[in-house]
């Protein structure tokens, strides 16, 4: 890994259930990861409207495999690889379960009520969710206004909690998410394009509606350790060893089309019976 976190980062990480890095896609590869997500077909033909309780609309589009697009390079990058390695309590080698381009419109884009994405996995049977995680690369600046993601700081040592159907969402029981809140700091991550957010799948978080007029567009790939059956799962990729690039390959090498990517569709997707968005 050609910049390894410090002690402090993972520290720190295990400590709050979360690691903000700041530039970690530099301002050049952060706007061609943006152009890619607005200008690529495939994102809009693959995008998948989810209800909240009021009836906004998030979008997203999610696929299973990296390859060799702006995303798949991203992804199999060797500083996110590397970085997702040193935090998983795994020796074996990082795996990729699926990354979703978050689309938050002006004044339109919906919530996404509080739950642990563990919450959603536990049902593919990952057996150690300290063996998975989330890393957010933020595309578009994400503040308060245009609903950034709240979290609650060390929440992750909760365990796991229970999760129901809140609109077209799976939501954490709020008897829980109203305890932890009186006990535990609230923490809104803004970021900046390019900014990273790296997160616990048992670290409770949300995000409000959309209501400016700024776009919260993200990249959020999550990943798992070889070690950490899934027993459920009828995706592939997630005990594949990521094949690495460097570092630069978002900028200089060749990408290719999000067409062949293996993306999850709502209407006819088996997959859907595991993600905790089946109805």
């Amino acid at each position: 890994m050609s910049h390894p976190l410090s002690a402090e980062q993972i520290k720190n990480y295990h400590r709050d259930g979360y690691l903000r890095i700041n530039n970690f896609c530099g301002k050049e590869e952060t706007h061609k990861l943006l152009a890619t997500a607005l200008q690529d077909d495939a994102m809009r033909k693959n995008a998948i409207d989810l209800n909240d309780q009021n009836g906004r609309k998030t979008r997203l589009s999610l696929w299973f495999t990296p390859g060799n697009d702006a995303f798949g390079y991203l992804t199999r990058s060797e500083r996110m690889v590397g970085a997702c390695g040193q935090l998983m309590d795994s020796d074996a080698p990082v795996c990729h379960f699926h990354s979703k381009l978050m689309q938050k419109e002006p004044r339109v884009g919906g919530a996404w009520e509080w739950h642990q994405d563990y919450g959603y996995w536990y049902k593919n049977q990952f057996m150690f969710p300290d063996q998975l995680i989330s890393v957010m690369v933020a595309l578009t600046s994400a503040t308060k206004a245009n609903g950034c993601l709240q979290v609650i700081k060390g929440s992750h040592k909760m365990g796991r909690v229970n999760h129901g159907f809140a609109g077209e969402q799976v939501g954490a029981d709020m008897v829980m998410v109203n305890n932890a809140l009186k006990s535990m700091e609230l923490v809104y991550c803004e970021l900046n394009p390019g900014d990273a957010l790296f997160f616990h799948p048992n670290l409770i978080h949300r995000s409000e509606a959309n209501l400016s007029d700024k776009p919260r567009w993200s990249i959020i790939s999550c990943f798992c350790s070889q070690s950490n059956l899934a027993y459920q799962e009828t995706s592939t990729s997630w005990n594949k060893p990521v094949d690495t690039v460097p570092d630069d390959a978002v900028l200089n090498w060749k990408a290719e089309s999000l067409s062949r990517a293996d993306f999850l569709r709502k209407e006819n997707d088996p997959a859907l019976k595991n993600t905790g968005w089946e109805k």
